[in-house]
């Protein structure tokens, strides 16, 4: 910024300080000392409300119709379209319909290519439900050890209230997704398909909630009557016992082993071939998950550290999650990189915010939100996070980039709702949506440059569970 655009903007600055300052004088020593909303108080807000005609036609229209309608920025909607100069091969979209399982949807979503291509596939999709099947039994055994470990704290303690409440919830991290994969594997979905449970999650995770946390009161209680540890994990096995029941009722028993018989897009039938999940995994899909990194944006800390969210597992023995927190420039870099080589990449990101479903725009340009409303306070993505107004909600994959002159413009995003939302299931993200409401990927260490895999080496910061990127990562 040159001398005088600098004098500019701290003139601009006085100015504003100025009629602050001017303004507070004019308000009486009473009124500032009103920590309610008194009758002095609300009589200075309606005294304060001044609308014109153009305020009062846009109230007229917005009391009348949908917001996010008159919001729309038709400026840019003319300026849209759905060009990539690079775009990965998929095939059908998938859903997840009612339920929280978007990264494991995700997760899946960037294996199936592979398998699609190795084997030359028509399609091809992996069960979802054999994976939420075991993530479920896995968070209840969690929960339940982390119980029996804890039992001496209060029940109010911090780390405990967060675990209990989670519960055996339908969210989760892609370090949850790969403990899962590496301990059960993975199956075709013709071998272990959706039900109507697995599919709409809500009830039947709200009886396996109590069914948990009942026991969990009752491990609580035996300990506080002085039962040793092999007295309490004897109890929690006869919990296990019946969330599996549950479980299986609801999705039916999961396979030990398999067949899988298959035909190619050019009609040739192979002949079957039996394998465990375990094995399935191995030979077929053939990925080696411990060369996948996250990374995340995460403003207010210290960039280019290593950061580690204690206790934030489904499986007990597996490792707390770590994650490189990097500048968000870099982070596309490395996007890009993976995707020219037609690798889907795998992202979290709050859905919720500057989303245009119907046609299925991702952009924080979609919205004229501040010219109706001429907004006065604007929040960055470091406030967004510590002020808990922002959270990776959703998981989906990266499936395409449009670069112009060397710089991303848009990219491509598949997402595990069906093809009834969005653009055929698809979304089109725009740059500036990436920087503001994307907090990780999962990238393949070799597209890293060197100093940034040498963060994966250091001794890592330990975050608490109730830390908001802790939560935020934990997609719902």
């Amino acid at each position: 910024m040159s001398n005088r655009h600098f004098k500019i903007k701290l003139g601009e600055y006085s100015k504003t300080i100025f009629l602050f300052l001017f303004c507070i004088t004019l308000v009486s020593a009473q009124f500032l000392k009103e920590p309610a909303l008194s009758d002095l108080v609300l009589k200075e807000l309606r005294s304060s409300l001044k609308l014109d005609s153009s305020d009062t036609a846009l109230m007229n229209a917005l009391t009348n119709n949908e917001l996010h309608r008159i919001a729309l920025n038709r400026k840019f909607m003319m300026s849209h379209n759905k060009l990539f100069t690079k775009r990965i091969e998929n095939k059908d979209v998938t859903d997840q319909k009612n339920s929280g399982r978007c990264w494991i949807f995700a997760g899946l979503n960037v294996l199936r290519p592979k398998v699609i291509k190795r084997y030359n596939l028509k399609t091809f999709e992996f069960s979802q439900s054999y994976i939420s099947f075991y993530d479920k039994l896995e968070k209840a055994n969690f929960l339940l050890e982390f119980i029996i470990q804890t039992r001496d704290r209060d029940l109010m303690d911090r780390e405990l209230v967060e675990i209990i409440e989670d519960g055996v919830q339908d969210g989760g991290y892609w370090q949850w997704f790969v403990a899962l994969v590496k301990k059960y594997g993975v199956v075709p979905k013709e071998v272990f398909p959706e039900t109507n449970p697995s599919s709409n999650t809500w009830l039947m995770t709200q009886l396996l909630d109590e069914q948990v946390l009942s026991g969990a009161g009752i491990l609580r209680q035996m300990a506080k009557n002085g039962a040793d540890e092999t007295e309490l994990r004897a109890f929690k096995l006869r919990v296990l016992k019946n969330v599996y029941k549950v479980l299986v009722m609801n999705f039916t028993e999961p396979p030990e082993k398999f067949v899988w018989r298959y035909e190619d897009k050019d009609g040739k039938i192979f002949e079957s071939k039996k394998y465990t999940p375990q094995e399935f995994f191995k030979e077929v899909v053939g990925v080696d998950l411990k060369n996948y990194v996250s990374l995340i944006d995460y403003p207010g800390r210290e960039y280019n550290q290593l950061y580690q969210f204690d206790n934030c597992r489904n499986v007990f023995d597996a490792p707390n999650p770590r994650s490189a927190n990097v500048n968000i420039a870099l982070i596309k870099e490395v996007v890009k990189k993976s995707i020219l080589n037609d690798e889907p990449v795998w992202f979290a990101c709050d859905i919720g915010k500057e989303c245009e479903r119907e046609n299925g725009i991702l952009s924080s340009k979609i919205f004229d939100y501040d010219v109706i409303f001429k907004s006065e306070f604007k929040m960055n993505k470091e406030m967004r996070i510590f002020y808990r107004n922002s959270s990776a909600n959703h998981a989906m994959v990266l499936l395409g980039v449009d670069v112009v002159e060397d710089r991303p413009i848009k990219w491509l995003v598949e997402n595990s709702h069906g093809k009834d939302e969005g653009d055929e299931g698809f979304y089109i993200m725009y740059d500036d949506w990436f920087d503001d409401y994307v907090y990780e990927v999962i990238i393949d260490i070799k597209y890293l440059p060197e100093e940034i895999k040498k963060i994966f080496q250091q001794e890592p910061i330990h975050l608490p569970i109730w830390d908001p990127m802790a939560e935020l990562l934990r997609v719902k």
